[in-house]
């Protein structure tokens, strides 16, 4: 059986566990805490970071962009990269959207606040920096919902991994209850569609100790 290093609200171990159900590839989950450091996980991936995937005939598979690429070629059934190399620029231009400027912008200020901190023991959540990832992730369900008006998913009409990488930030951030998608309704009615897959439910069961989900994480119809 295939392994996947993650941790809970780590969006790119989100976005491999979701790309792991849309391929129907049975894994387990093994939680790794990587700021402790374990010196098993370290022989797995030396750079320390998270996810990591091992294979059962023993391939390692580490960082959540080398593993995505490594699913595509390994397992082309169920495909979530189109095949025209435009279509292709522009999921992975999206998934750089994601992966770093709503990482910089919102995921590092309200996960990385309020959940990493405190799991890692790095103090206090900054106040400033909660307050500019409340204002700054607006700006991106705009932009969600700009894209969703002018196609079926983000990148074009089909599911792909610019929505998943999407979800899979978005999905963090709900778990705290720090999304206005009563702002956004055009943004949730994306979130909804991809929040009610099958691949997406195993994460709605997700519970961090000592950190309670907002009530209406599980729910399909919120």
């Amino acid at each position: 059986m295939r392994t996947l290093y993650h941790h809970w609200l780590n969006p790119g171990c989100r976005v491999v566990r979701l790309a792991l159900g849309e391929k129907q590839l049975d894994h387990d989950l093994q939680l790794e805490k990587a700021w402790e450091r374990r010196t098993e996980f370290l022989r797995l991936n030396p750079a320390g970071v998270l996810p990591v995937l091992v294979e059962a005939d023993d391939t390692v598979v580490a960082g959540h962009r080398t593993v995505l690429e490594y699913l595509e070629e390994a397992y082309p059934e169920h495909p979530l990269l189109p095949r025209r190399p435009g279509d292709r620029a522009e999921v992975r231009r999206l998934i750089d959207w994601f992966d770093h400027k709503f990482s910089d912008e919102v995921t590092r200020n309200l996960v990385g606040e309020k959940v990493d901190k405190r799991l890692a023991g790095l103090g206090q959540p900054t106040s400033a920096a909660i307050r500019a990832g409340l204002a700054n992730i607006n700006y991106h369900l705009e932009y969600v919902a700009f894209l969703t008006e002018r196609r079926k998913w983000l990148a074009g009409d089909q599911l792909s991994l610019a929505d998943l990488a999407a979800a899979a930030h978005f999905s963090a951030i709900d778990y705290l209850g720090d999304v206005p998608w009563v702002r956004h309704p055009v943004a949730k009615e994306w979130y909804v569609r991809i929040k009610s897959r099958p691949s997406f439910r195993p994460m709605l069961k997700d519970r961090i100790i000592g950190i309670a989900p907002a009530a209406h994480y599980g729910d399909l119809d919120f």
